[in-house]
């Protein structure tokens, strides 16, 4: 007798919707690529991984545990400083969208779901954001960070009082509502057991020692006396960076469940700062890896030269990284922010994305306001635009 065939397990149903799969299978690849690969491009791959860990990933961890820590030590009630300040609710909104990262701009998002914030606020907010990319760029270039931030609450406080003016301060408003289905939870790889965390910590303070060492062009290999032969910097950046790939890899979302529920002040009782500064550099490090690797392997494969064709079509580049800037989350956003500091692309790409993009602080938008969330973020296009293209016609 045939057998009848049987529905496939629910393992295998929940691997098609659980995005760990696709992930590992990544990581997996990865690992192939590094170990397998012909040496030219094992070479290649594996100091692309090694350079990211090293040159970025090093600086964005040191980065992040010391915001996320004057963040703790200095409290400050966002939703006391909204409520009794109300006429000044749209530059507050640019200035809290401008914090690296995804916080303040969720919490400002969570005010005009509460029916507390005029749309303008809403748009001055999506329009100051830079999100995750902002912590790349402080560590590699402080200065352009600050001046980036700053151009951004300018352009954002300016744009959210000519939409307030325009449509009125209660268009859109949202009605007096809760956020009772906004709820946080330490999901798998969020709560790091000790011993991985420790690892983790542990390649990176080597990792900044190095990472400041290449900083001042330095053969941080002659630091490891008689081990300088066998590149011991080359071999701690390759550990580190495949370490925090395979923690992104091993948690189950990324955006409106675990992320921005970090940033939000329901959830920042369920992460420890800990595990919140691996999860974040592990997220960057693996869209800067993704970068890192596209370069590479597209020169060495192709051997084109990829920043004369970017310097060819430099004209395109700003309008191109406002359009990626409508991608919601903070992967592709800081793959032009590694394409800015590594040279690739001007300045005037970097702003018009940086003001074009709303980080993982669209996910809960949508989720919370889609109406208001869309076309607030359309908005956010025309100062954009102006801001990069009169960059880009005024310094370069």
């Amino acid at each position: 007798m045939t057998e009848t065939p049987q529905p496939a397990t629910g393992k295998a149903f929940m691997c098609a919707y659980d995005p760990r799969c696709w992930k590992f299978a990544v990581f997996l690849g990865l690992l192939a690529l590094v170990t397998f690969a012909p040496e030219g491009t094992r070479d290649a791959a594996q100091g692309a991984l090694a350079d990211a860990y090293v040159q970025v990933s090093s600086f964005v961890g040191l980065t992040l545990l010391l915001f996320y820590t004057l963040e703790h030590v200095f409290k400050v009630d966002t939703e006391a400083l909204l409520k009794k300040h109300q006429r000044w609710h749209v530059p507050l909104a640019a200035l809290m969208g401008a914090l690296p990262g995804c916080g303040g701009a969720i919490i400002v998002i969570t005010q005009y779901v509460l029916g507390r914030l005029s749309f303008g606020g809403m748009v001055a907010v999506l329009t100051s954001t830079m999100g995750d990319a902002a912590f790349l760029l402080l560590a590699r270039e402080p200065k352009t960070a600050l001046l980036v931030m700053a151009i951004s609450i300018v352009v954002g406080t300016i744009t959210g009082l000519i939409v307030d003016k325009i449509h009125g301060r209660d268009f859109m408003r949202s009605a007096e509502g809760n956020l009772k289905d906004y709820k946080a939870h330490c999901g798998p790889g969020v709560c790091y057991p000790r011993g991985l965390a420790g690892l983790w910590y542990g390649l990176l303070v080597p990792g900044i020692a190095l990472g400041i060492g290449a900083a001042f062009q330095l053969d941080t290999d002659l630091w490891f006396g008689p081990w300088a032969g066998l590149g011991p910097t080359h071999y701690i950046g390759l550990a580190g960076a495949l370490l925090c790939f395979g923690l992104w890899a091993g948690v189950p979302d990324k955006g409106f469940a675990i992320v921005n529920l970090m940033a939000h002040p329901v959830g920042k009782a369920h992460v420890v700062l800990r595990d919140r500064v691996i999860f974040e550099t592990s997220f960057v490090t693996a869209w800067v890896i993704a970068a890192f690797l596209l370069f590479e392997l597209g020169s060495y494969w192709t051997a084109f030269d990829l920043e004369a064709l970017f310097k060819a079509t430099a004209v395109y580049l700003p309008a191109m990284a406002v359009l990626i800037g409508f991608i919601p989350g903070c992967g592709p956003q800081i793959i032009i922010t590694t394409l800015y500091v590594s040279g690739l692309i001007p300045l005037s790409a970097q702003l018009g994305n940086a003001i074009s993009n709303d980080g993982d602080a669209l996910f809960p938008a949508i989720a919370l306001a889609p109406r208001t969330a869309i076309l607030a973020t359309l908005y956010t296009a025309i100062p954009a635009l102006l801001v990069g293209y009169g960059y880009y016609f005024l310094f370069e």
